[in-house]
């Protein structure tokens, strides 16, 4: 067996298309979905992902604006910042990108923005309506990893899914969103004792760790989905994820590769975010 690569740069591209005409169908009706974008500090990785934001912004004809604060900005000038951005009726959705420095609460920050602008989904009422299962902005790496599998048709209800991972950007509110999908969901982290004991009876493994290369084969279950949410820089440059792709690939029945992966889906969901503001704003506002 050698799994089929769920290729997320592949499926991206086909949704930005998607959304490319719906913005342009919303442009005809008046609606200029904008997406703005604060970057607190010069971070080089901040940096690239901002610019990666920007650039699937123009791809799909999303207006953007990045407001560019230095590090040494206080915290409640960031906040007014924040809240201009939540009565300007222009802007349909706000993300200010983390990490911030040390001196800004980054709890007060993600909970000032408007509920109805957290294109991100990182806001307690949109974690909240995601829990129990209403429409909202969901996370964005999680949104992408149920897309990716909804893609290839791959069955989630019924299913045992484990995931490994409990950060609050994609180990909850991922296992939160398969729970949605009618899984029956483990969560394992770093005090899980015996971790292929859960790890091979997963039908659907996603493992968002942060170590290269750290779940083989010996973890997978014959004919297993396997999601790679890792993104690792080895000391000779490579990107590789937490999973051991090449050993993997010949035991699962799906896989997801690093780079070309998860990765790319993130910003597509942030954009379908974005659009779902847009729509959601102005026909309250008009």
């Amino acid at each position: 067996m050698s799994a089929e690569i769920i290729n997320g740069k592949n499926l991206s591209l086909a949704l930005k298309e998607e959304m490319k005409k719906e913005v342009d169908a919303l442009k005809i009706d008046g609606i200029h979905p904008q997406l703005t974008v604060i970057l607190v500090g010069d971070h080089p990785a901040s940096r690239s992902y901002v610019n990666g934001k920007e650039k699937a912004c123009g791809e799909t004809g999303i207006g953007s604006h990045i407001i560019e604060l230095p590090k040494t900005v206080s915290e409640s000038d960031l906040l007014k910042e924040i809240h201009r951005l939540n009565d300007d009726a222009n802007v349909h959705g706000i993300l200010v990108q983390l990490p911030l420095p040390f001196h800004i609460n980054e709890q007060k920050v993600i909970e000032t923005i408007s509920p109805e602008k957290d294109v991100d989904g990182f806001h307690p009422i949109n974690i909240g309506r995601m829990m129990t299962g209403m429409d909202t902005y969901l996370s964005c790496t999680p949104y992408g990893i149920i897309t990716m599998l909804r893609s290839k048709n791959i069955s989630i209800a019924g299913k045992h899914a484990v995931v490994i991972g409990r950060s609050n950007i994609v180990g909850k509110p991922v296992a939160q969103l398969l729970i949605n999908e009618n899984a029956t969901v483990t969560t394992c982290h770093s005090k899980t004792e015996n971790l292929k004991q859960f790890t091979r009876i997963a039908d659907i493994l996603v493992v968002a760790v942060g170590k290269a290369n750290i779940i083989d084969a010996s973890y997978v279950k014959e004919g297993a989905t396997v999601i790679d949410v890792g993104m690792n820089r080895l000391e000779n440059g490579k990107l590789t994820g937490d999973v051991d792709f090449d050993s993997v690939q010949e035991k699962a029945s799906f896989i997801t590769p690093v780079p070309r992966g998860v990765g790319p889906m993130t910003i597509t969901m942030l954009l379908k975010n974005t659009i779902k503001a847009a729509r959601r704003l102005e026909n309250r506002e008009g």
